[in-house]
């Protein structure tokens, strides 16, 4: 069965208590972090505790893991703790375009290889805006190897130009990672894999995280990072097609359906076209009805 990707829920990697608290959640993917939230005096620990906890899942595909970047000197010490375990799949930070996903299926396959998994199996997603340079990049991804899904983030992007502040009071981020935003959606979509949107910090405020969930999805978003297990629930309802929406796909569907050589469709007074039927189709595909 096919891994929704609705909802990505970090826990630091060297916290058992909180990996375990995300495999059990509602969260489509849990998400075992080596990264930033783990001290280098506490990496190989958090490596052990990864490993465990991919091994002792009831559904290792559901468990990925985010490594640290390829240009961090951590990323093969890693993979060789975790690989064997079987994870769903590798999540890589600080991506700097097509190639680095490349290097990165080079170095999985070679542990599946010696794990006797399937070559191939871990799937790969990739963070895509964290440095100036990725920035410029984002276009690259196509045919990548293993990539499913592009994530973009604000953090490590802000830190590195040196910004004061992502967001105005409003909550609205600035420009440059509105732009971040839209490259990688751009690029996830040139690329044919889901776009997924960043983490809210603010995990108590669960009626705006539901709202943005419902915003970024209306723009083309297939999923959103989550920090908290709060947040998984208005995740999951922003990211699932209500009733409503179901109806109306089915029944733009229906309609080219019975008027085949039609390129556009009168539906409750408005004018659709080919595009309306693509999306409409998505639509059903999100729900498992296609």
């Amino acid at each position: 069965m096919k891994t929704r990707m609705r909802s990505w829920l970090f826990a630091p990697g060297d916290s058992e208590r909180k990996i375990a608290k995300a495999i059990a959640s509602e969260a489509d993917i849990a998400l075992i972090d080596l990264e930033d939230s783990v001290v280098p005096e506490r990496k190989a620990e958090a490596r052990r505790i990864a490993a465990k906890a991919i091994a002792s899942a009831p559904d290792p595909a559901r468990v990925w893991v985010r490594v640290n970047p390829l240009t961090s000197g951590w990323t093969e010490e890693d993979l060789d703790a975790v690989i064997a375990a079987g994870p769903g799949g590798v999540f890589l930070p600080k991506a700097e375009g097509g190639h680095h996903v490349e290097a990165l299926d080079a170095l999985i396959t070679a542990r599946e290889v010696s794990a006797r998994l399937e070559p191939g199996s871990i799937r790969v997603a990739a963070l895509v805006t964290e440095t100036a340079a990725a920035m410029f990049t984002t276009g690259t991804y196509d045919e990548a190897p293993r990539l499913v899904a592009m994530s973009w983030g604000a953090e490590d992007l802000s830190s590195e130009i040196g910004a004061r502040e992502q967001r105005g009071p409003g909550g609205e981020y600035a420009p440059v990672y509105e732009l971040a935003r839209s490259l990688c959606l751009l690029g996830a979509v040139k690329a044919g894999v889901a776009p997924i949107e960043t983490v809210q910090p603010e995990f108590r405020d669960l009626p705006a995280l539901e709202a943005r969930a419902r915003r970024v999805r209306a723009q083309g978003f297939r999923g959103m990072l989550a920090i908290h297990p709060a947040q998984i629930g208005p995740i999951n309802a922003a990211f699932t097609p209500g009733e409503d929406e179901l109806a109306r796909a089915r029944a733009v569907v229906e309609a080219f359906a019975a008027n085949p050589g039609a390129g556009t469709i009168a539906i409750d007074g408005s004018m659709l076209d080919r595009p309306h039927l693509a999306l409409a189709r998505r639509t059903l595909v999100e729900a498992g009805e296609e």
